[in-house]
């Protein structure tokens, strides 16, 4: 009984020791709430990365990553909480999350305040990365992609006049919807964005909104409102008469945008950061890889919660330590093809890549064109 004893005593030992060197990685996305479906993407592409990762052997020294990830439900307060969890009682050395930029904004500065490296998949206003030096980011961001969306709408859409509505709520779709409007009247000329209306975050009916914006007669509309807002808007521009093109960003980028939206959200278009169309090969092994993990085409919120989990444990190995001033450094240095493109930083810590263009043909995402930085 004494020899069990003792043998049952070492197991347990050595599992602590193993356990003990695990490299704690905190993961944060919205799984429930208004943005779940992106939350859910992230989450499944993190996983996916920490497996292969696993599978290699490890970071550094067989030193495997336990993803530790929380739900923000895309809430600022929540995310907030989380954050402070998984620093002060998870222990975690780095933080990949999270999803919404206003969640983004209030957990940041926690990692700033604690020498805890972070990096955002898809939170795309510039203040991000602002907060400070352990704050990246492996998305583009929103000067970037209002300005493709208006240089799209004005070059490829040939529009002369456009008009824009967003959610007044929302940092994100206030950034997009800003730039949009000074890079399209650069392009058209001053007063050619015709009208310009926020609505309250929550709301289900915009006809009021639209309907000011429809008297003036816009060739294009830009709606950088996540898909379940997106989808309602487009249904109810195009009760109203609209026939043109509906233009915006990446918080399109759901399935449950046509489910929504219906046939209304055809001759729409909207930035992203990947195609699973694209043939590179690193793309279509993960398209493939994806599908078989879990039933389902990967979409950009997957691929780019994959790509920030790849840039941060990349980083790590590279650190050769879980020290934050270290990890950060190597952060700063990353030059990685990644699922989308290769990603260098600039002194602000945001990735310096490429965008697409998606269009919404037939009830698909069909890829339309690229477009360089």
């Amino acid at each position: 009984m004494k020899k069990f004893t003792l043998v049952l005593l070492l197991a347990v030992l050595a599992a602590s020791l193993v356990s003990a060197q695990d490299i704690k990685i905190g993961g944060v996305g919205p799984v429930t709430g208004e943005a779940a479906t992106f939350g859910v993407s992230t989450k499944n592409g993190m996983a996916m990365a920490v497996e292969e990762w696993n599978a290699m052997g490890g970071v550094f020294g067989g030193r495997k990553v336990k993803l530790i990830f929380e739900d923000d439900k895309g809430d600022p307060a929540e995310g907030a909480t989380v954050y402070t969890k998984l620093i002060q009682q998870d222990g975690v050395v780095a933080i990949v999350g999270t999803v919404m930029s206003k969640v983004t904004l209030a957990g940041a500065p926690i990692a700033q305040a604690n020498g805890i490296p972070m990096i955002s998949p898809t939170s795309t206003n510039e203040k991000v990365t602002l907060v400070g030096d352990y704050i990246f980011r492996a998305c583009f961001i929103d000067p970037f992609q209002g300005t493709v969306g208006a240089s799209f709408a004005y070059k490829d859409l040939k529009a002369k006049k456009a008009a824009a509505i967003f959610d007044l709520g929302n940092d994100y779709t206030k950034g997009l919807a800003e730039n949009f409007k000074a890079t399209f009247e650069k392009l058209a000329g001053k007063g050619s964005v015709v009208a310009y209306e926020g609505h309250p975050s929550g709301a289900t009916d915009f006809k009021a909104q639209l309907t000011k914006i429809l008297s003036a007669k816009p060739d294009v509309i830009y709606i950088p409102d996540y898909y379940n807002d997106v989808g309602l808007i487009a249904k109810q521009v195009r009760e109203l008469g609209f026939k043109g093109p509906l233009v915006g960003g990446d918080g399109w980028d759901s399935p449950d945008l046509v489910k929504i939206g219906g046939t209304a959200v055809e001759n729409g278009f909207f930035t992203n950061h990947y195609s699973a169309e694209d043939t590179r090969p690193i793309v279509q092994d993960f398209v493939k890889k994806y599908k078989a993990k879990f039933g389902a085409e990967p979409d950009a919120l997957a691929a780019l919660g994959y790509d920030a989990m790849y840039i941060m444990l990349d980083a790590i190995k590279r650190a050769g330590s879980t020290k934050g001033t270290a990890i950060r450094d190597a952060l700063a240095k990353t030059d990685l093809n990644v699922v989308s493109g290769r990603v260098t930083f600039d002194a602000n810590r945001n990735p310096v890549k490429s965008a697409v263009i998606i269009e919404i043909k037939n009830g698909k995402q069909v890829y339309k064109t690229t477009v360089n930085p």
